[in-house]
């Protein structure tokens, strides 16, 4: 079961999320909050596995409750779920380190799986949002993968979590995030799957 806190001003919102939420079996909401401040406290007292989070609240702004709760909480992934798609709103949410971010008009089931996804260590971007990364990154990339970028996949492709593959290389697990926005940009992908199967189709893992 992934226990979930979910934090939106809007009731609505919140009502609407929470209720098609709940048709998944393995997705339980443990929390909700209105304010950033309550989703801190929130998180605090239920330790839940993921933070639902949006990106503008009446008195903390999502990059700054993503500092405050990983700091925190580093088990708690946190995945931002905004109507929000400009670069100057997705970058610092990514540089916080949330796991993910999403758009409001994403379908229910890539939601759930986006959820699940998150939980597992993988790194889920809304489309536009790995764009902004790519704006962001390209300039400084080069054509081909770093050797601790190669090494990376090959622990993703071992079936490793986000989590697992920062102890196995004494990293961070944002340190690993990063890697992973790299080379999504370098080989054309959004996420790790799809990352994954580039490199085999390439057959090079020196």
């Amino acid at each position: 079961m992934i226990r979930i806190v979910i934090a939106d001003d809007h009731p609505l919102v919140r009502e609407g999320i929470s209720s098609m939420l709940a048709r998944h079996a393995d997705l339980d909401i443990v929390g909700e909050a209105s304010t950033g401040s309550e989703a801190i406290r929130e998180v605090g007292a239920v330790r839940p596995d993921l933070l639902l989070l949006d990106l503008r609240m009446p008195d903390m702004n999502g990059p700054e409750v993503t500092r405050t709760v990983l700091g925190r909480w580093p088990g708690t992934k946190v995945l931002i779920l905004t109507t929000y798609d400009t670069d100057s709103d997705i970058l610092p949410a990514i540089e916080a380190g949330a796991h993910g971010y999403l758009l409001k008009d994403v379908q229910p089931s890539v939601l759930a799986q986006a959820i699940r996804d998150t939980v597992a260590g993988q790194t889920v971007l809304d489309p536009q949002a790995a764009q902004a990364v790519a704006r962001q990154i390209q300039p400084h990339a080069e054509a081909e993968l770093s050797r601790q970028e190669r090494r990376v996949l090959l622990l993703a492709a071992d079936g490793k979590t986000n989590r697992q593959i920062a102890r196995a290389m004494y990293i961070s697990e944002t340190t690993v995030k990063t890697y992973f926005n790299r080379i999504f940009v370098k080989l054309g992908v959004t996420d790790r799957t799809s990352a994954v199967a580039a490199m085999l189709r390439e057959g090079d893992w020196s």
